[in-house]
């Protein structure tokens, strides 16, 4: 199971976060995670939402360049060494993690957004390992 998560991209100027954030809160999208890149000149938002669809779309009629990509939400115990197993399953089925980001829920179980070099082979991977996988909606 994939999860949609909104990738915006922002000009590294003063209140260019917080135009982002108004337009998702004035078309009720919950932001359940989100992580944030720079690099000198604009920053990469990414965001796990509960609409995600719908928070692309405000986003873009805003004028924000955004995208939807699939990412895996995947759940580990929160015990030492957990993350390192998936990890494992992920390098010896040869693929690459492109990047990864915490995920904080009410549960017993940790979550992280994983992005994977190649999304049908890493749900045929994490179904045949027993690694759970979640969706935006299993979140709520």
């Amino acid at each position: 199971m994939t999860a949609k998560q909104i990738s915006v991209f922002i000009e590294n100027r003063k209140g260019r976060l917080g135009a982002v954030l108004d337009v998702l809160k004035e078309n009720d999208v919950n932001i359940l995670s989100l992580s944030l890149a720079d690099t000198a000149e604009y920053g990469i938002l990414r965001i796990i939402s509960n609409k995600a669809e719908e928070g692309k779309k405000a986003l873009s009629s805003a004028g924000f360049s955004s995208m939807l990509t699939d990412v895996f939400i995947v759940q580990a115990p929160h015990t030492p060494g957990a993350l390192q197993n998936i990890l494992r399953v992920i390098s010896a089925e040869e693929l690459n993690v492109e990047y990864m980001y915490g995920l904080s829920v009410a549960s017993e179980e940790g979550s992280i957004v994983v992005k994977t070099s190649d999304t049908e082979r890493a749900e045929e991977i994490f179904k045949k390992y027993g690694i759970v996988t979640l969706t935006e909606e299993n979140l709520l």
